[in-house]
């Protein structure tokens, strides 16, 4: 293995659910009701920093489907008039859905005429696909429409009876699909790689990592199916879900991990690999690799803005989700009202943890000096409260700890969301710990 990061199976074990259940920043588990579409409306009129606009389409192709993205196309009227009008949007991302071709025309006909979505084949528009609903076909109106990033999942498939072991779905599909890609110059593809469902054995596994590594995509999301990327949690609510045995899902893991550094891909975090020559990586050697709810990218820092259901938009200082589910969502449109339902307001402290947070998944390091020259006093009181369980990683290995920086370490890298996730805990009484943040240099 690589010296960038190290399989380490005891810290693994201890770190691992929390480093798994971490998707970045910010984290709709802290967002509280009581938030109004004012609110964001207030927000996005004394907002001008530049856009990232993710669609959620709709997650199963039906009858409704034009209904909800007629409720699309009104959330966007709803909010784009409170844009400057030279606002740019320096990214398009469309989550997964089943949509129409001639669907996809009409809404991307709309939110360019509603925002300042630039003509760049070569730009950071993405999209992401179904290999059971895409073909050669849309992969060619997604590029004609601008997308020049492409994510695949490639989820298993469910097992006809129970106890039956199934491999994930024909790795033909995926494989014509980045044909496709390639013929059509797509910049990237991303390949979703799932673990631990409890009908997948590690024979299996073995097979679909092979299979995928075989294909050599630009990029592979390595997930755990207990905790999956967003896009895949609506279809885990309405079907039978099952989790294998820690011990399995271990197995799989650590396989994954050796045969993708062993493959060639690096690794930038948060179970994100990359090919030696991508674009991201560089960015990181540059310091320029940034991190938002949509992944990792190399653009400049952005506003966020969602549309359609479980959308999360972070403007400014205010973080706000959409209704999670398609009905609700559809009924507050359908009356003009805009369907945000919780989240929160960021003050200096939350603004520091956001800070803190992208230089770890980043860079892998945090400069403590500066941030202290930055936020002060309240730099201070934010790492005394924190102290106790950073500097139980740092016993443990994770990461190094002194009163200049706090960097991982090889083994701590797969475990950077542990790390993040710490970061989220309850503030403590500052003067409990201050002793402690004083005499850090000292102790390390």
């Amino acid at each position: 293995m690589s010296a960038d990061i190290q399989w380490n199976r005891q810290l693994i074990k201890r770190y691992g659910h929390a480093a798994a259940t971490c998707s970045g920043y910010p984290s709709v588990s802290q967002f509280q009701q009581g938030f109004a579409a004012l609110d964001l409306l207030r927000q996005l009129r004394n907002g001008h920093r530049p856009l990232q606009l993710a669609v959620s389409l709709p997650p199963e192709q039906s009858a409704a489907s034009d209904s909800y993205l007629d409720c699309l196309a009104r959330e966007a009227d709803l909010l784009s008039c409170h844009l400057a009008h030279d606002q740019p949007v320096q990214r398009l991302h469309l989550a997964a859905g089943a949509i129409e071709a001639g669907q996809l025309q009409r809404l991307l006909t709309h939110l360019r005429r509603r925002f300042n979505i630039p003509a760049n084949p070569l730009g950071a528009d993405s999209a992401e696909v179904d290999p059971a609903q895409a073909d050669w076909a849309s992969m060619g109106m997604l590029r004609e429409l601008g997308f020049n990033h492409i994510s695949i999942g490639v989820p298993d498939a469910c097992p006809p009876a129970p106890g039956v072991v199934v491999n994930f779905r024909d790795p033909r599909r995926t494989r014509w699909l980045i044909e496709a890609a390639r013929a059509l110059h797509f910049s990237s593809v991303n390949i979703d790689l799932g673990y631990g469902r409890a009908w997948q054995s590690l024979a299996s596994f073995r097979n679909k990592v092979a299979a995928i590594v075989e294909l050599q995509p630009e990029r592979i999301l390595l997930f755990d199916y207990a905790h999956p990327p967003q896009r895949y949690r609506v279809v885990q609510r309405s079907a039978s879900f099952q989790i294998a045995a820690v011990a399995d899902k271990l197995a799989m893991h650590q396989h994954a991990v050796e045969q993708l550094d062993a493959a060639g891909y690096c690794y930038l975090g948060l179970g994100q690999f990359v090919l030696e020559d991508d674009p991201l990586l560089s960015a990181r050697e540059e310091g320029t690799l940034r991190h938002s709810l949509l992944g990792y990218h190399c653009q400049p820092a952005a506003d966020l803005l969602g549309l359609g259901m479980a959308a999360v938009s972070h403007i400014g200082a205010l973080q706000l989700q959409n209704r999670r589910d398609a009905t609700s969502y559809q009924e507050q449109l359908k009356i003009g009202q805009l369907a945000a339902f919780h989240g929160r307001h960021c003050a200096a402290p939350e603004q520091l943890q956001h800070i803190f947070t992208e230089a770890l998944l980043c860079n892998f390091h945090v400069d403590l000096q500066a941030l202290a020259a930055r936020f002060g006093p309240l730099f201070s009181d934010f790492l005394a409260a924190r102290l106790p369980v950073l500097e139980q990683m740092a016993d443990d290995g994770l990461l190094e700890l002194d009163s200049h920086a706090l960097s991982i370490l090889p083994a701590g890298r797969l475990l950077v969301g542990a790390v993040c996730k710490a970061l989220e805990q309850g503030r403590a009484e500052p003067q409990v710990m201050g002793r402690r943040l004083r005499n850090l240099a000292a102790v390390r």
